[in-house]
């Protein structure tokens, strides 16, 4: 179970907004976003509804200042709670669409795909188990992709501009 609460001004004054579960538009529960408190759990929270738009991840602590921190602008119009994993952790990246061409296989995070692969370039991949964050760039730096078990026929289906991945860490209770 997560808890988050969104602020309309920094230092968490203003109105506020308690989320315990997916949202998938808060539009309508403030207009705009200074700071944020999570209390527990971990979230997505999306620039747009319906889970759309740039992704930051937010783990347990306190952003009292939300926009200076992530670079984003004030409007969170949806979130996803992540569900805690507590078993194995398992990934497939595939060079091609539709799982094709080379694969690689993850178990565990992976600050540098260029350096273990030799390769950046990932159009599609399956997540067997656990949750991942994908970054743009190595050492987990850049935009990043939340990832959910399943299978990602095209980067564009995990909200990807590109097909170029840097790093990819796993989503556990930190």
């Amino acid at each position: 179970m997560g808890k988050i609460i969104f602020y309309e001004d920094r230092n968490f004054g203003g109105r506020y907004y308690e989320c315990m579960s997916d949202c998938a538009d808060l539009h309508s529960m403030f207009n705009r976003c200074r700071s944020i408190r999570v209390e527990s759990g971990m979230f997505i929270i999306y620039d747009r509804p319906d889970y759309m738009g740039n992704q930051f991840f937010m783990r347990r602590g306190e952003y009292s200042d939300y926009l200076g921190m992530t670079g984003m602008n004030d409007c969170v119009r949806s979130c996803r709670m992540i569900p805690l994993h507590t078993g194995s952790f398992r990934m497939r990246l595939y060079e091609h669409f539709d799982m094709g061409g080379e694969m690689m296989e993850l178990m565990e995070d992976c600050p540098n795909l260029m350096e273990r692969f030799r390769m950046y370039n990932f159009n599609s991949c399956n997540v067997m188990d656990g949750h991942w964050l994908l970054y743009e760039h190595p050492h987990y730096r850049g935009r990043h992709y939340y990832l959910r078990p399943g299978q990602y026929r095209s980067f564009s289906e995990w909200r990807g501009n590109s097909s170029r991945i840097g790093s990819i860490r796993r989503l556990m209770d930190l």
